[in-house]
Order: C-alpha cells, then sequence, then structure tokens
C-alpha cells in the first residue's frame, strides 16, 4: 500500500531567502536589524539567526534572513543557510564574497550578490611573511560566473565619505538592486527610526543605493606618478635635484626603482646618505654593464636598486618611532575609525623592547662590548624586556617616541647600523662573485634581501630564513638550475612563518648536492 502523499505548501516559494557575511566594526547586526524591520514594515513575517565566524578575521558572521507575506499562519523558517538555496547575499567585503561562492551560497540560478570591492586584509593575509593578499580580481571573475547578478563597488568609501560605517551603504545597495518588493521610502524610514546617527546613515544609503540603480562599476585605478614634488629649504632641494640627475646614468630599465629607492633612503636618513645610495648603485650597474647586462634587461641593477634601498632605509626603533610622530599620522587614523570633528581619538601603542632593541640603540663599540657577555644581556633583558602600553596622543609618550626619532642623526655611530652594513656588504659581496658566473644565480641573490624586514622578532626570524636561504643557494652554486633553486628557496622561506616549506626544500637541496 503506497504512503499517502504530501502536499506541498506553496508558501515555500515565497520564502525570500537572504544572507549576509560581515566581520566585527562593519554593523552587520545593525543591517540584519534593518532587514528583519523592514520585513515586518510591509507585512511579513521574518525570522534572522546569526553564526558567529571565528576572530581575528579568519571568518564573517553569517546573519541569515528569511521572509515571506504575513498570512496569519505561523511559518516555519530554517536557522542557517544551505548550499544553492541562497537569493540575496550580501559581502561586505571582497573577499567575503569569495568565502562565500566557495561554501556554495551563490548560484547562477537565483542569487544576486552584493558585495564591497574594498579589503580588509584577513590574519592569514597578513601573517604570510611574502605577500599573502588574496587577488580580488580572481574574486570578482568567479562571482561574473556564480551569481546571477552582481553588483559590486566600493561601499567603505560611500560609508567614509558619509561618516558612518558600511552597513548603512550595503543597505543602500539591496534597495538599489530591486531584489525585494519594498519601496525605497520604506528603507529610509527603517533607518530614520534608528536615531543616533541616521543623518550620515541616510548619506550614505543614498550614494550606494544610486550606484547600485545605475549599476555602478569601479573606476580603473589611475596610473601612480613616478616623480614627487619635494618640499623643504632651497639648498636641500636643489641638493636632492642634484642627486636625482645621476639616475640618468643608470640602465633605463632601473630607472624607476632607482628614483624609488633614492625618495626611500633620503626620507630614511639625509641627503648624503641618498649619495651613498647612488654610489653603491652605479658601481653595482657597471658590473652589471660588464656581465652582459643589456642582454638580460638589466635586471641586476633594476632589483640591486629595489633591494639596496631596503637594505640600507632597515627597520629600527628611531624609524619605528619617526613614523609614529609624523603629522600626516593622526589625519590618517582619524579617516580610518570614520572619526568626526568632534570625536576624541586615543591612540594606544604597544611596545615590548628586548636588550637586543636596547644595545641597537648604544654607540658601537659599547653595544658590540655589551653584546659580547651573555651575563650583561641576561641582565639587561630582565631589566627592560616587558611590554608597555603609550598614549601617543599624550605630550610625555609622545615626546619620549620623538626623542627616539631623534637618534637618527647620531644612527650611523650604532651598533644596529654597523651590523646592518656588515650585512649588506656580505650579501652583495655574494650577489657580485656570482654575477659574472651565472647572471640569474645573481639576480635571484639579490631578491634573497626580501626575507629581512621589521625588527626585534620579526626582524631575527627574517635574518634566520635569509641566512638558510643562502646556505641553500651555496649548495646549488654552479649547477645551471642554480637561480631556479634559489628561487625556490626564496618561495619556500615566504609560504609559512614558521619555515616549515623551507626545511622541505633544503632537505630536497641536501638529498642531491651532498654525499
Amino acid at each position: 500500500m503506497n504512503a499517502p502523499s504530501r502536499i506541498r505548501d506553496a508558501r515555500v516559494d515565497q520564502i525570500v531567502k537572504l544572507a549576509v557575511m560581515a566581520v566585527g566594526g562593519q554593523g552587520g547586526g545593525v543591517l540584519s536589524g534593518w532587514i528583519v524591520a523592514l520585513a515586518e514594515r510591509n507585512g511579513y513575517a521574518v525570522q534572522a539567526t546569526s553564526v558567529a565566524g571565528v576572530a581575528q578575521r579568519t571568518g564573517a558572521t553569517i546573519y541569515y534572513v528569511e521572509m515571506l507575506p504575513d498570512t496569519g499562519t505561523p511559518p516555519v523558517f530554517a536557522l542557517a543557510p544551505a548550499e544553492g538555496d541562497v537569493d540575496i547575499l550580501i559581502a561586505a567585503e571582497m573577499m567575503e564574497a569569495g568565502r562565500a561562492i566557495m561554501r556554495g551560497f551563490v548560484t547562477p540560478d537565483r542569487t544576486t550578490l552584493i558585495a564591497s570591492t574594498h579589503r580588509n586584509l584577513a590574519t592569514l593575509e597578513k601573517v604570510t611573511p611574502g605577500d599573502g593578499r588574496g587577488d580580488p580580481g580572481e574574486v570578482r571573475k568567479a562571482a561574473d560566473i556564480a551569481a546571477k547578478e552582481f553588483i559590486a563597488f566600493d561601499m567603505e568609501a560611500m560609508a567614509l565619505r558619509s561618516g558612518t560605517v558600511i552597513s548603512a551603504s550595503l543597505f543602500g545597495a539591496l534597495a538599489g538592486s530591486g531584489t525585494l518588493p519594498f519601496p525605497a521610502e520604506s528603507y529610509r524610514d527603517c533607518i530614520r527610526a534608528s536615531g543616533r546617527g541616521a543623518e550620515a546613515s541616510l548619506a550614505a544609503f543614498e550614494l550606494a543605493r544610486e550606484a547600485a540603480e545605475a549599476r555602478a562599476q569601479d573606476a580603473a585605478p589611475e596610473a601612480v606618478a613616478t616623480t614627487t614634488r619635494m618640499s623643504g629649504p632651497e639648498t636641500l632641494r636643489r641638493a636632492y635635484g642634484a642627486l636625482e640627475s645621476r639616475i640618468a646614468t643608470l640602465p633605463p630599465e632601473a630607472q624607476e626603482m632607482a628614483r624609488a629607492g633614492l625618495r626611500k633612503v633620503v626620507d630614511f636618513q639625509d641627503i648624503a646618505y641618498g649619495g651613498e645610495y647612488l654610489d653603491l648603485l652605479a658601481s653595482l650597474a657597471t658590473k652589471d654593464r660588464a656581465a652582459g647586462g643589456e642582454t638580460h634587461a638589466h635586471a641586476f641593477t633594476a632589483n640591486a636598486a629595489k633591494y639596496l634601498a631596503n637594505a640600507m632605509a632597515y627597520d629600527d626603533l628611531p624609524r619605528v618611532a619617526d613614523r609614529k610622530t609624523r603629522a600626516a599620522r593622526t589625519p590618517r587614523i582619524a579617516t580610518e575609525v570614520a572619526a568626526q570633528p568632534d570625536t576624541l581619538v586615543q591612540v594606544t601603542e604597544y611596545l615590548h623592547p628586548g636588550a637586543p632593541e636596547f644595545t641597537s640603540l648604544m654607540p658601537a663599540r659599547l653595544g658590540a662590548f655589551v653584546e659580547s657577555r651573555p651575563s650583561l644581556m641576561r641582565l639587561l633583558d630582565r631589566l627592560v624586556n616587558r611590554g608597555r602600553r603609550m598614549r601617543s596622543d599624550r605630550l610625555a609618550s609622545f615626546l619620549m617616541l620623538y626623542t627616539v626619532a631623534g637618534l637618527r642623526r647620531w644612527r650611523r655611530s650604532l651598533l644596529r647600523h654597523r651590523n646592518e652594513r656588515a650585512h649588506m656588504a656580505a650579501w652583495l659581496d655574494t650577489a657580485t662573485t656570482r654575477l659574472p658566473k651565472n647572471y640569474e644565480h645573481a639576480v635571484e641573490t639579490l631578491k634573497v634581501r626580501r626575507l629581512v624586514k621589521g625588527y626585534s622578532d620579526t626582524h631575527a626570524r627574517g635574518l634566520s630564513k635569509f641566512d638558510r636561504v643562502m646556505t641553500g643557494s651555496t649548495l646549488v652554486e654552479g649547477r645551471e638550475d642554480a637561480a631556479q633553486w634559489t628561487a625556490r628557496l626564496i618561495a619556500a622561506a615566504l609560504a609559512d612563518p614558521q619555515g616549515k616549506a623551507l626545511d622541505g626544500a633544503l632537505d630536497t637541496i641536501r638529498s642531491f648536492t651532498t654525499h
């Protein structure tokens, strides 16, 4: 006997299923509340749930809303989105759109995908030693294929311009998309009812609504100018101009990078330091030409222009303090936190200096003396190695940082500078020795320098990886594929903070180079 068939409830097909993917500070909860209020204002039964993501930008909170016209009979709604069963997906950031596509929430037969094109880098993108950023262009391509309709523009910029958070512009994009059968004025009423900050939220709402209605696309990024207008005393500007004119004697392929490098080292120290940079670069360019660099588009000089500048403008405590006390930093922070003119912004710095950081600020001979005595280093570390929080918006803390920044005038006499120059000289010597024997290997040797960055523990880890990659590059020296193996070592060193990939690459090299 056949079981009686169940009659499908026709209202199931009327349910609108909407998901919002947002992280802390983007107003996902506020947006979800507005959507619920919008549905209720228009006679819909509605339910909203949220599934919290992992903290520190490794996952977004998913706010899920289901709604349908209220007929008086209580509906049964789902508590979470299902693959292939979402009508509207709102992503508060481009990579969240990518995550939604990967999880199957976006499908070409039904899903309208609304996403802001700006980027808030995830923790996994930040902790990668190299460039760990995801490619938003790939997400765009996937979204064009995966979504029924894809609406994307920089909604964060609209929110900041209006003095509010992105939830308001996301709400506007939802209104402009036309995916919900509600009038625009009903959206505005929901914002007005939220009270404080309604005017700013309405401004962002209108900008995004109009852009979504017009299906606006972000403009192509403008080309970055390669020249910079210098400001300062006339004598210094003339001196800088004289330095810049020397760049014309370098191979054309290296000139743009040399200009950027010159700006960097002069900003780091002074005009004379810029002259040292160009002297070293000119010497390397001469060796490049002698090694047949023209047939290689002078790749050696071009890479030297980049990595030599990075080596000379290393991250020490005076530079960090200088960055924290520059006049441009205060308005930049205010912009990032969307502070209003009457908002009081407080900035707290977290500092954790150890003994090596203190000795690096000592005169070279004194610092070397202390470093050579483990007992003194242990004593110094016990005295100074503890975390400190400083309010750099207060005068006393600002003056302390400003004083540390002022140590740049004595930088050439400090232990850190002596160590950095010795390290740089050894690196360049290895690269130039390899240049006439294997041009490509010499170029890759210059690129190893990208592993060294930061200060304190970050700098120590970078130096350790640098030394291990240089060791591996020595093992393959003399082989025709030495450049390729060195490039693989660099890529492995940048793959993870722990260096496990680098260990594996080195083991592979040792397997065929040692007997």
